[in-house]
């Protein structure tokens, strides 16, 4: 980090000086409401603070009520430190004030401007304080939200100082909210028994449409502010172990909540008395762990159709692809909120929802094999990854060809739903990328390209990479698939199991498993993980984030790397924001570091003091080459799914779910004959190895 690079910005402000002067001022303090008296340090407020001196003063203080008739006024601590602003401004000095009582750490350009609107504000609740030694004196405030303040004291003594301060205000505001959160957890609990306490009919029943949605909002603010809790719970538990800081999305699945006190559950094949909305409710969500079973009439059993072995796929038959799959957006309709309220009230908050019967969905047209695919719409990225000079620069650009993966791969902000892949379904495709715009990792910005959609023509100046995905297993859901490039001798394998839980008014799924990066030139292996997907706003428009942190590591090399996709804070924050750091453990250097947002604009740092910027929606989108239907097997995806795809482009949603319900009845008929049978199901194109799967033939065995 650049240190001392002090310069004004636009608000002015003294840049000659890191010196600080604090004080803790006070107004009607006593000795029985002082800071020690809060848990806070003894240290006397008139001692003297980083030689700057201090006094006693009744401005900027917060009243609290601390015995007597009068309102008594907690001390605040207030001082000049410095800031760190960005790369091009540096360090600056502004005039920080405490406010214990409020739990808030403001700061203003000067002393004069402090009684202005202040320049900046963290949120102490649950906030981590850390020392750091990237510059002298330095502390981090790393707020529950996500927001950030690095700062500078003027010596040791005063460091120490505010850390305590500034520790104790964050745990006596997590504590005060610890005792809030039982209070609300109680009074819910009795909310939801008063409602199941009515009778089953007359003016006033249990299945009031109200009732249920009172209900519902109860219990998912109830799960937001559990989440919330078990967060700055984390946070103060993490505070001096920074090189442990929990992300802002840690746990979130983890957290159960409080029992709910249902006394009808979920069965499978029932719903209870739903209306008969739930043909074509229009709620949708994120891949659920199975298919979204429905109760029919039962159909004659096939018998298990035999999976043959591997196929040859002829890439000379495919296609640029040019089907239109934008999604519009669809909200909930009066007349199927009942529905949904009736299932939301009947779930656990963190209930698994492998066997939850659910209603039917509006669908994402395209299955979850061919959404994997479309994480590889910027394959110059991957391929420019084995061009790199050095471990240092291949596993920075892994790294910044992660984090630019996932915005193509969700169509639109809106949280559609995949179809769930069959097992036995196949989804095949390749890409076409020209030579001359694979290139190793360069620090200095590319020239902007558009979005515009690169042609490939020409194979002889052409790098292919080619794509399979399987659906391997039905129970529990997992997903297979495999890419690679035989000119750049560069190959992808990975299986993940999603795995859905109920979360109050979000629905949260995990992505289960690993993908491996082999650079074959290098004798390299990147394994990698992948995050979470939440589905929020499930009861109006639902929409999607990812959450959580996962890996990126060479054994070989010994780099790693670290990626924080952070949840939207309960209260304030920004959406869709990641954070990333790449480090060499054998020497523990940090080399890079990234934020941004994984749909938005990435910035990176590296350690030799050069930045990048990449704005993930301006990258070129190379378009996949498929092979049109009529040259597809039944089993693959677009073949498999047709009719469903063709009903949902005609707004029919009735035929729809007809079609999905034939094909997933289909699924299950045989599922029981290959029971019967004692006849495992064998995948076409993976092997299990362990608890992961492998391609049949991939090109480290190949080669």
């Amino acid at each position: 980090m650049e240190r001392a690079a002090q310069g004004a910005d636009s608000g002015g402000g003294s840049n000659s000086s890191s010196r600080s002067s604090s004080r803790a001022t006070s107004a009607g303090s006593s000795p029985s409401c002082s800071l020690a008296g809060r848990g806070v340090s003894g240290r006397s407020a008139a001692a003297g603070l980083g030689g700057g001196g201090s006094r006693s003063s009744p401005g900027s203080v917060a009243a609290s009520p601390c015995g007597g008739s009068g309102r008594r006024r907690e001390p605040a601590l207030e001082g000049v430190l410095s800031k760190y602003t960005n790369l091009l401004q540096g360090w600056q000095n502004r005039y920080f004030v405490l406010d214990f009582e409020a739990g808030i750490l403001q700061y203003f350009v000067n002393e004069q401007s402090k009684h202005q609107k202040p320049r900046g504000a963290l949120s102490l609740s649950g906030a981590i304080v850390s020392l750091s030694d990237e510059a002298p004196h330095m502390l981090v405030v790393y707020a529950a939200n996500g927001e950030m303040y690095k700062l500078r004291a003027a010596d040791a003594k005063e460091k120490q100082f505010w850390v305590t301060q500034l520790r104790a205000c964050a745990k006596y505001h997590m504590e005060t909210n610890s005792k809030m959160m039982t209070q609300v957890e109680g009074q819910q609990k009795n909310l939801v028994h008063a409602i199941e306490s009515l009778p089953g009919s007359g003016p006033l029943t249990a299945l009031d449409q109200d009732l249920l949605l009172l209900k519902a909002t109860s219990a998912a603010t109830l799960s937001c502010l559990g989440e919330c809790l078990s967060l700055l719970q984390q946070s103060l538990h993490h505070a001096g172990q920074p090189s442990h800081r929990p992300g802002a999305s840690e746990s979130i699945l983890g957290w159960h909540g409080p029992k709910s006190h249902s006394t009808e559950q979920l069965k499978n094949g029932t719903l209870g008395s739903l209306p008969s909305a739930s043909a074509s409710i229009t709620w949708a969500i994120l891949p659920n762990s199975t298919e979204d079973e429905q109760i029919f009439p039962p159909e004659p059993e096939p018998e298990p159709e035999p999976n043959s072995g591997p196929e040859l796929v002829l890439s000379e038959d495919e296609k640029s692809d040019t089907e239109d799959q934008e999604e519009t957006e669809l909200g909930v309709m009066e007349d199927q909120r009942s529905v949904i309220l009736h299932l939301i009230s009947q779930l656990k908050l963190g209930m698994d929802l492998t066997k939850v019967v659910l209603p039917t969905f509006i669908l994402e047209k395209r299955s979850l094999l061919e959404m994997y695919a479309d994480f590889l719409a910027h394959p110059d990225l991957l391929l420019a990854v084995t061009a790199g000079a050095t471990p240092q620069d291949r596993v920075i650009g892994f790294v910044e060809y992660y984090l630019t993966a996932f915005h193509e791969g969700r169509k639109g902000a809106l949280a559609k739903k995949p179809y769930n892949p069959i097992i036995g379904e196949t989804f095949h495709c390749s890409w076409e990328v020209p030579k001359d715009k694979v290139k190793a990792r360069r620090t200095a910005p590319p020239a902007p390209v558009g979005h515009e959609h690169p042609m490939a023509d020409d194979s002889s100046k052409n790098y292919k990479l080619r794509f399979v995905a399987e659906q391997v297993s039905h129970h529990p859901p997992i997903s297979c698939f495999y890419c690679e490039c035989k000119e750049k001798r560069l190959c992808v394998n990975t299986h993940v199991w999603t795995k859905s839980k109920f979360m109050g008014m979000s629905v949260g799924v995990s992505m289960i498993g690993e993908g491996v990066l082999r650079l074959l030139e290098h004798g390299e292996e990147y394994v990698f993980t992948l995050p979470s997907a939440y589905a929020r706003s499930i009861l109006t428009i639902p929409w999607v984030e990812l959450g959580g942190k996962v890996s990126i590591t060479c054994a070989k090399t010994g780099y790693s790397a670290t990626v924080t996709f952070h949840t939207k804070p309960f209260y304030g924050g920004k959406v869709h924001r990641v954070t990333a750091e790449v480090k060499h453990n054998p020497t523990n250097t940090i080399v890079c570091k990234a934020h941004g947002e994984w749909n938005g604009t990435l910035e990176f740092t590296y350690n030799n003091g050069e930045t990048k910027v990449i704005d993930t929606t301006t990258l070129p989108v190379y378009p996949k080459k498929i092979r049109p239907l009529e040259k597809q097997g039944p089993m693959e995806s677009r073949n498999l799914w047709r009719e469903v795809t063709q009903c949902l482009r005609l707004g029919d949603m009735e035929a729809a779910t007809e079609q999905k319900r034939r094909l997933e009845e289909k699924q299950r008929a045989e599922e029981r004959k290959r029971e019967n049978l004692h006849a495992p199901w064998r995948p076409k194109y993976f092997i299990q190895e362990g608890d992961g799967w492998v391609y049949f033939n991939p090109l480290w065995k190949a080669h």
